[in-house]
């Protein structure tokens, strides 16, 4: 038993080193993509329609670091802004299934060949999709002053508002630099470093515990297997970059590369949550194409990389013409477990309520499903854009939001913040 958990730590380690230096890298580069590539950037270049803005939405969505949770408001907002169905809906897909330190991660464990595949599938699912959704939904769409309309006379929106709590104009009195470097080192690895945690923990267990080829023999390769990756990665929520030790390590266990990406590109782009929203937003149609085209294109992009690798005899697994020594991988490691145990301290941490002036109103309300930073900064961003409301606090931890204001409407703010996918409790 102690040599099993001594093996399950050394591969915990040995993994954790091979990543850090890349993901410490990819913390950096989104913090800046982040910070310079705002909503409202986003939202100026994809709010069209027709086949070039469906191929933008989904080209922007490849490299920026938004889960599945995190992409949906900004979604919404781009059907606000005149985005049609397809683009909205490459966004949808592209965007979960990879980013830069995904990519970055990606390329330190299973090689250059996995890296230029993952993101390279991701733009053409995005792009498939949203092609087929604005063929099936013709032009029929509402027009961008309808939507906004609509969506004011049912929220009471004050879209005056908005700026104040868009991503890149937030932090007013910090500079660019400051906020790309906060965002990258404290509110990215909050959101993500406990199911990265999770991740590795998983795969120092697999390593140590399964014998090589168990899953190749159990699930043979081909298909079959890749069908079992697709059942599991649908339903659940996994993060792109998180996911990444865990496919290194079932890989290592028998399972082809093919099976692995299916894993990846499903898991990443479709969760009960996002399905859901798609639905309710977008209609039953959207989200049953939507859920097709992802399964569909990750199973032929799987049968696909599984012909790559046997045609090239490449090896999916980190093949580096260099190497890190081993010092310099000890040290990336212990600064990403340091950064990782101060985000978890950041996460925990609940801003102070600030006193309520005479004549105005305050009230609680519970918020389920919220999962990470993203979430806090939506749903504080549709809450504060009600009108009536001029203070919001959320707390991920408690799943609360305190709000005060005058006159406030509790049954706008509850319908603004279910239409983000969150379920309320007044």
């Amino acid at each position: 038993m102690i040599n099993k958990l001594l093996e399950i730590a050394i591969a915990f380690w040995d993994v954790l080193g091979e990543m850090s230096p890349y993901l410490l890298l990819g913390f950096i580069f989104a913090g800046f993509l982040y910070v310079y590539i705002p909503t409202s950037f986003v939202e100026k270049h994809l709010g069209g329609r027709g086949i070039l803005s469906t191929i933008k939405a989904s080209a922007f969505g490849v490299p920026l670091p938004l889960c599945s949770c995190g992409v949906i408001p900004v979604a919404a907002s781009l059907r606000r802004s005149g985005a049609s169905r397809g683009a909205t809906t490459a966004f949808l897909i592209s965007t979960p299934q990879t980013g830069v330190d995904s990519i970055l991660v990606t390329f330190s464990l299973l090689g250059i060949v996995f890296a230029i595949f993952r993101p390279v599938m991701a733009l053409l699912n995005g792009i498939l999709g949203g092609w087929i959704i604005e063929i099936a939904a013709g032009y029929s769409d509402l027009t961008s002053e309808d939507i906004v309309s609509n969506a004011d006379s049912n929220c009471g929106c004050d879209h005056s508002r908005d700026t104040e709590h868009e991503h890149g104009h937030e932090h007013k009195t910090e500079s660019k630099l400051v906020s790309a470097i906060k965002y990258g080192f404290i509110e990215l690895p909050a959101d993500i470093g406990k199911a990265l945690l999770i991740g590795l923990f998983i795969s120092g267990i697999i390593s140590a515990m399964v014998p090589g080829n168990y899953f190749a023999d159990m699930l043979g390769a081909g298909i079959g297997s890749m069908l079992v990756m697709m059942i599991i990665g649908i339903p659940v929520y996994v993060c792109a970059t998180a996911s990444v030790p865990v496919a290194a390590a079932l890989i290592a266990a028998g399972i082809s590369p093919g099976a692995a990406l299916v894993f990846l590109m499903t898991g990443p782009a479709t969760n009960a949550a996002t399905i859901a929203v798609t639905w309710r937003t977008m209609g039953k149609r959207t989200a049953v194409i939507y859920l097709a085209v992802v399964a569909i294109t990750a199973i032929a992009s799987g049968l696909l990389l599984d012909y790559i690798f046997t045609r090239s005899g490449a090896t999916a697994s980190a093949a580096m013409p260099w190497m890190f020594p081993f010092w310099f991988k000890s040290l990336c490691s212990v600064i990403m477990l340091g950064i990782l145990l101060y985000s978890f301290i950041f996460k925990s941490h609940v801003e102070d309520i600030p006193a309520m002036d005479e004549g105005k109103e305050r009230a609680t309300i519970q918020i389920s499903g919220m999962t990470c930073s993203h979430c806090v900064r939506n749903v504080t961003h549709a809450i504060g854009g009600i009108k009536g409301v001029e203070d919001v606090v959320v707390d991920l931890k408690s799943g609360s939001a305190v709000l005060t204001g005058l006159e406030l409407n509790i049954s706008a703010i509850k319908q603004a913040v279910e239409e983000l996918g969150y379920r309320v409790d007044v």
